[in-house]
């Protein structure tokens, strides 16, 4: 049998939303080819096209079975020989393609531990991790108990699902099941209330803790702590700001290493995860929130690399890569501190030009939004930099939009 090298390797990116290019030029340049599966509504958008040795569009509302079919054409032409998925709402549908064309990697069991916000609840509790209390909505008995037994306020959220699109707060058991049966009447399956969890609202710092596995083991991670939590944010409006924690704190050694807890309980292998934790305002107790495998969104990738020099995509891409006779080989990052800015605004290009500091190392360019990271050795003028940036973003450019329920209008 040929022994697998990255000239003779094709990987299947599995894509619903346009991001990943940096994985895609990262495999392309260590000599990989690349194949492209995403919805037909972004077969338009500015790809890596250069790096692309196929295109697969997928209709918006398709589901795993056109996904498994396309896959199955590529595979026709294209010796594949990994599937990746560069988005959070794709996990689950690539472990199904690896199981449908036998490839190696993370099969569906373990990929819902990255997705199903239900299931990764479950297996903390199995892993004995910390994690607020939390109830399926199946048995009607089973919801009156936790409500009687956990007090209020509480979280409704999706299974399924990035950031905190689709979350509620609610605050007495006659809201909770108006909600019910609210979600019961929706036309599609999927939004209904079995696809929710309620759970337990502990109030508190918000974390993410954003890693590299390679053969099962942690080889880079990098803490940040968000100014306001993002269901906050995305209900309130506002700026929403992320900064590395202080390097050597108590804080970055404890959540380095229940990071590193939940990602050996759930097994993980090789790739890039993003996991968020909340220190308990009440108690100062870390709790999981939820974890996915993939790169951080919302210019994460680009705040680790301004404050470490490792690129979380690049990086996935080589150990994704890697071979006995070319194994990987871990980065060693730098130590400076980061920090993100980012707010929906009321203009569409927003002009930042009077936000001339020297740290200032990137400028988001997306219509409607106004972001700026800087970089810096010194902690506290990054998050000087920031709370000021804060209060500027509020007066100059800040809108606030209804919060977004599900990503439909995207697919």
């Amino acid at each position: 049998m040929t022994e697998l090298t990255p000239s003779n390797l094709t990987v299947l990116c599995v894509a619903s939303f346009f991001k990943g290019n940096e994985f895609i030029r990262e495999c392309r340049r260590a000599g990989a080819r690349v194949v492209l599966l995403t919805r037909e509504k972004l077969l338009g958008g500015e790809w890596a096209r250069e790096c692309l040795d196929g295109v697969e569009g997928v209709p918006g509302d398709g589901g795993e079975e056109l996904y498994l079919e396309a896959s199955a054409s590529a595979a026709r032409r294209h010796k594949i020989a990994r599937v990746v998925a560069l988005e959070e709402y794709d996990v689950v549908t690539a472990a199904r393609i690896r199981e449908h064309l036998c490839l190696p990697g993370m099969g569906t069991s373990a990929a819902r531990l990255f997705q199903d916000k239900l299931a990764m609840r479950v297996g903390a509790r199995e892993a004995s991790l910390s994690a607020p209390e939390f109830v399926r909505l199946v048995d009607d008995d089973e919801i009156e108990d936790f409500m009687r037994r956990v007090a209020p306020p509480w979280m409704l959220k999706p299974r399924k699902g990035a950031s905190a699109m689709g979350m509620r707060k609610l605050d007495d058991p006659v809201e909770v099941w108006r909600a019910l049966e609210e979600l019961d009447a929706r036309a599609f399956p999927h939004e209904r209330a079995t696809h929710h969890l309620l759970e337990q609202f502990i109030p508190g710092a918000v974390y993410h803790v954003d890693s590299l596995v390679h053969e099962g083991r942690v080889v880079f991670a990098g803490v940040e702590r968000y100014g306001t939590p993002p269901f906050s944010v995305a209900h309130g409006g506002g700026v929403s700001t992320s900064r590395t924690v202080e390097r050597g704190s108590a804080d970055e050694r404890r959540l380095l290493a229940f990071n590193k807890k939940l990602l050996a309980a759930f097994r993980l292998e090789r790739g890039a995860t993003h996991a968020e934790f909340i220190k308990g305002e009440a108690d100062g107790e870390l709790y999981f929130l939820e974890t996915a495998a993939r790169v951080g969104g919302a210019y994460t990738a680009e705040t680790i690399e301004a404050a470490t020099g490792v690129n979380p995509w690049r990086e996935w891409a080589r150990i994704e890569l890697a071979t006995r006779e070319r194994p990987y080989v871990p980065p060693t990052p730098r130590e400076d501190y980061a920090g993100l800015a980012v707010s929906l605004a009321r203009q569409k290009w927003p002009d930042t030009s009077a936000y001339d500091d020297s740290e200032i190392v990137y400028r988001a360019r997306k219509p409607w939004h106004v972001g700026l990271l800087v970089r810096s050795p010194n902690y506290g003028r990054v998050a000087g930099l920031l709370e000021s940036y804060a209060r500027r973003f509020a007066h100059d450019f800040t809108a606030v939009a209804p919060p977004e329920e599900t990503p439909g209008q995207y697919l």
